[in-house]
């Protein structure tokens, strides 16, 4: 009651009191002859849509902890995962592959598709909401596997089935992250082909283009190509001009899209708001020693003749600009926290080998922050009205499992980080402009039925938030740290935030995307 209500649509705030019944908004204004069976005093607090995760990694942490606590205590109702890979669909040996992988968090896989494996969390209980893109590496292994070669006509016409198959699950699109393996064997006709698929559903083409750093403007005008071609709406993944060199690139990127934009392209993107980003240290080696999986791949490593010739070919940043951040052996543990660079002097090994010796012991990508970007960037991308906003981390609870790894802090603070950082003290954005890019923009970018916006009949997926006071506590070095400002949140009409602290409701559902041919809600 009472509160300032921030509708999505970024208009200017009003004060007004919000009634919910059931799952639903019921209804907006003066309702001072209304008495619920809960009331909330919000005078003084900003009332918005939940906000939309463009990009979650909770795929595998909500199985464990479906509390969700890192995002909700940011005001998050809705991650949406898929960046090129998804949960499904898979087949018994991406199942095994799958099992054989898993670190600290353990789990039996009783689903196979994407759709499966989305109603498998909405089942098990979780605090926000889900959906997934379908990934464009997921259905290339599915009927290729790991091999470096362009899919056969009746190989990519499997590949367009699962698609399809996803869509009518209730995927919002298809993905790509084309810089990894095996993402990267594919052409872009075999994305198009991909994409078009999605087009039917109305749903989006997604994509971590294939290089944010030297070759970025060729990269750009391979995902121009693909929208193009396929006449999809279409997203760049947490846009970035990566490495010192390339950071003056950053404007002409822009142009580009804003270009495009003009031309009639439905291109949009998001971010996450720091100047790191965070990936395998694997990311620094060459395609052609990672072709074949992950056994393959260690094996290459190991074979002294071969490690002659990847040393020449890997792409080292400066080591001290790469953190490990977290190990799969308890015995590398000791680690993390320490930049690649102390690591070499421990060992008195160079940058390459020191990292190749890392992979081969702990026997994982082994996860890194890389310090690549510069805070001008990220102030400019933070300016742009058509940039939505993402993490690009799981989502966790300060305590164990999670503990065991130091992850990026944005995994806890992206979204308070906006709030706090980039409207309230740098005034980059404005608070009306910030909301309509966490709700109401992604809301109708992925075309999703009655979300992202305060208005009667539309889902309930409301966070009421303190803008004075929002603010991410999670830093480089102690990331495991909540966020603070945002008072209540409600998922589908069912309070998992009170008073900043989370009632242990779990009412996610979920969301189904354009093209889902099941029951309506």
């Amino acid at each position: 009651m009472g509160g300032a209500i921030y509708d999505g649509s970024g208009g200017s705030p009003y004060v007004a009191d919000l009634a919910i019944q059931g799952d639903a908004i019921a209804a907006i204004g003066d309702l001072d002859t209304l008495r619920g069976r809960i009331e909330i005093n919000a005078s003084g607090l900003a009332v918005a849509p939940g906000f939309i995760n463009m990009l979650s990694w909770a795929d595998n942490s909500l199985i464990h902890d479906g509390r969700s606590l890192s995002d909700i205590y940011q005001g998050v109702t809705l991650e949406v995962m898929g960046e090129g890979w998804s949960m499904g669909p898979w087949n018994d040996a991406m199942k095994e592959e799958e099992k054989d992988s898993q670190g600290d968090i353990k789990y039996d896989i009783t689903w196979t598709t994407l759709g499966e494996y989305l109603q498998f969390l909405e089942d098990k209980g979780v605090s926000t909401n889900v959906t997934s893109f379908v990934g464009a590496a997921t259905v290339r292994i599915h009927e290729i596997g790991y091999e470096d070669r362009h899919a056969t006509p009746e190989e990519l016409e499997r590949m367009k089935a699962l698609v399809r198959q996803a869509m009518e699950e209730g995927a919002v699109g298809v993905g790509s992250s084309l810089p990894y393996v095996p993402a990267n064997f594919a052409p872009t006709e075999e994305l198009i082909a991909l994409a078009k698929v999605a087009a039917e559903y109305n749903g989006m083409y997604i994509s971590h283009i294939r290089d944010e750093s030297n070759r970025i403007f060729e990269s750009l005008e391979e995902f121009f190509t693909v929208v193009r071609a396929a006449d999809i709406r279409g997203e760049i993944y947490h846009l970035k001009a990566s490495q010192k060199q390339n950071y003056h690139k950053l404007d002409e990127v822009i142009r580009r899209i804003e270009a495009a934009r003009a031309e009639g392209l439905a291109v949009t993107a998001d971010m996450y708001t720091y100047h790191a980003s965070s990936t395998g240290l694997d990311y620094v080696m060459p395609a052609w020693v990672q072709e074949g999986g992950h056994d393959a791949f260690i094996q290459r490593l190991k074979d002294s003749t071969i490690r002659e010739q990847l040393i020449g070919d890997m792409q080292m940043i400066p080591p001290e600009d790469i953190l490990l951040v977290s190990f799969r052996q308890d015995s590398l543990r000791y680690l993390t926290g320490k930049t690649l660079a102390d690591v070499m002097a421990m060992w008195g090994t160079s940058p390459e080998v020191t990292a190749i010796n890392l992979i081969i012991r702990d026997d994982s990508r082994i996860g890194t922050v890389r310090f690549t970007m510069s805070e001008d960037n990220v102030q400019k991308k933070a300016a742009l009205p058509w940039v939505s906003f993402c993490s690009d981390a799981a989502s966790m609870a300060p305590e164990k499992p999670f503990t065991n790894s130091q992850p990026h802090p944005r995994a806890y603070g992206s979204f308070a980080r906006l709030l706090g950082k980039y409207v309230r003290e740098e005034k980059i954005v404005t608070l009306e402009d910030a909301i309509r890019r966490l709700t109401h923009f992604p809301a109708s970018n992925l075309n999703l039925d009655h979300r992202g916006l305060l208005a009667p009949g539309y889902f309930a997926d409301v966070v009421v938030f303190d803008p004075e006071t929002v603010t991410d506590h999670a830093t480089f070095e102690e990331p495991h740290q909540l966020a603070t400002g945002v008072q209540h949140v409600f998922v589908n009409g069912t309070r998992v935030l009170r008073s900043a602290k989370h009632t242990g409701a779990t009412p996610g559902r979920f969301v189904k995307g354009p093209g889902w041919t099941g029951d309506k809600e």
